[in-house]
């Protein structure tokens, strides 16, 4: 692993089997009822248990193994909180669809009401995360997840002021009330900001791949520079009729019938 470019390719593997792995999860659960869910969080402990305890031990390690080691500690962490979310075990107090005729700042609170203790979860478990990695010598575990965070935030918004695509094919029947607090609407002036922000982040990670001095600093830089390509593709897809939805529909058993159409929040990959 002292290649970057092969780090590079780990991480698009990575994500790209992680989503689907939790994708299959979240649909296997949904086709055998609620309490699934539940319980497909708790089995799936020991994932976030080993996450914790790699990104713990790999603070103050140096090498390529574990600036590796320090990514995928961060994906484990944020794998299961995101499972939490997507089969419904931890999601926020408003499960009701939002009225047409509500606007302004009441539909700003209805919407953060259907995510937001999966919000708080994130924000807190951040916030340990730095706190754990004050004077680390491996700070790409913290990166990772720092990365991931922003991006969501930054999908959240997108999605809640109007984008022209969201994709529904993936999201189970339990978080369909999502789709009527976010917009199906032309490009605004968050989603310019927002891809440019990604775009910055992406070349700043690479300026700094380019200068690394060491085979363990590209790799890290590598990893950081393709997770956050991966969140700026993320958001092209918002607008591009791109069939993204392919790259993991092969791989998942059909959902469950059901009689009422709905539109739930769009997903892509973290």
């Amino acid at each position: 692993m002292q290649s970057p470019w092969i780090a590079a390719l780990l991480a698009l593997f990575v994500w790209w089997f992680a989503t689907g792995a939790i994708l299959l999860v979240v649909r296997l659960c949904e086709r055998k009822g609620d309490r699934a869910g539940r319980r497909a969080v708790v089995l799936a402990l020991p994932v976030l248990g080993l996450g914790i305890w790699g990104y713990e031990a790999s603070l103050g390690l140096t090498g390529t193994g574990a600036a590796c080691g320090a990514f995928l500690a961060a994906l484990a962490i944020w794998g299961w909180i995101e499972m939490s979310f997507l089969t419904g075990a931890i999601t926020g107090p408003n499960t009701r669809p939002c009225p047409p005729h509500v606007v302004g700042w009441e539909r700003f609170i209805r919407a953060w009401g259907t995510v937001a203790y999966h919000e708080m979860l994130l924000t807190g478990v951040l916030i340990l995360l730095w706190f754990y990695a004050a004077g680390a010598v491996n700070t790409v575990g913290l990166w990772t997840f720092t990365i991931l965070y922003f991006a969501r935030i930054s999908a959240k918004l997108n999605l809640y002021f109007g984008v022209p695509k969201i994709n529904t094919e993936f999201l189970p029947a339990q978080l369909a009330h999502l789709a009527s607090h976010f917009r199906v609407a032309p490009v605004g002036w968050f989603f310019p900001l927002t891809i440019s922000a990604l775009s910055f982040a992406v070349a700043c990670w690479l300026e700094r791949l380019w200068s690394a001095s060491t085979p363990e600093a590209a790799v890290g830089f590598a990893l950081l520079a393709a997770i956050t390509a991966l969140a700026l593709l993320e958001h092209w897809l918002m607008v591009l009729p791109l069939p993204d939805a392919k790259l993991w529909r092969w791989m998942l058993p059909a959902p469950k019938p059901t009689s009422e159409k709905s539109r739930p929040e769009g997903h892509h990959g973290f």
